[in-house]
């Protein structure tokens, strides 16, 4: 059974979640490990986005902001500080619960191999003759993508960095795409991501 962190100072929202995550199948708990965490921003205290700091000292854990405040500023903060999804209060149950499956279902997705090159991305690094180097998100979800498809046109790798809450274009895509192949360079995976002139990439 997975475990969801709940961090949610309002008692009947907290109550209300409860009761949602334990119906789908899920462990709700109050203090790490668990598979994914839920916060609030606004709380006594300690606010969520330092909890989220704190919490991506030690973990790599899926977390998602779910909060009253809409501000196109603190939802950026929000992803600056680590959070992988913010939601705003008032949440749809179906919406909320189809996030985390989706969250979920890419942590556990961890171990991706093509021709020698492993990608681990619940530790984001990549692996190749014995050596391993560390990954940014943005440059680990690129090269999750190629890892996964044969060609991949630009758009498609910017869809799939927004759907999973990285917010890139396409001079940000290019400055990625470089600094990856440094990084599997210095593994000695040479030549792996080649480019598809007037399309995209392809491993």
């Amino acid at each position: 059974m997975e475990k969801i962190l709940v961090v949610e100072d309002d008692l009947s929202i907290k109550s209300e979640l409860l009761t949602l995550l334990r119906a789908n199948g899920y462990l709700p708990v109050d203090t790490l490990p668990c598979d994914l965490a839920l916060l609030d921003i606004n709380l006594p205290g300690e606010n969520g986005f330092e909890l989220c700091r704190k919490i991506r000292q030690q973990s790599n854990v899926p977390i998602i902001f779910l909060t009253a405040r809409s501000a196109a500023e603190d939802e950026l903060l929000g992803f600056g500080v680590g959070a992988d999804d913010y939601i705003r209060k008032p949440y749809n149950s179906s919406v909320l619960l189809a996030r985390i499956a989706r969250l979920l279902k890419r942590r556990n997705t961890q171990v991706l191999t093509v021709r020698g090159l492993t990608l681990n991305l619940a530790d984001l690094t990549a692996s190749f003759g014995g050596k391993s180097i560390g990954l940014s998100k943005n440059e680990m979800r690129i090269l999750a993508c190629l890892m996964q498809k044969d060609l991949l046109t630009r758009e498609e790798i910017i869809e799939d960095l927004w759907n999973n809450s990285l917010y890139i274009d396409e001079n940000t895509l290019y400055v990625n795409i470089n600094r990856l192949r440094e990084k599997l360079r210095q593994l000695g995976a040479e030549d792996y991501v080649h480019t598809v002139r007037g399309v995209g990439y392809r491993l």
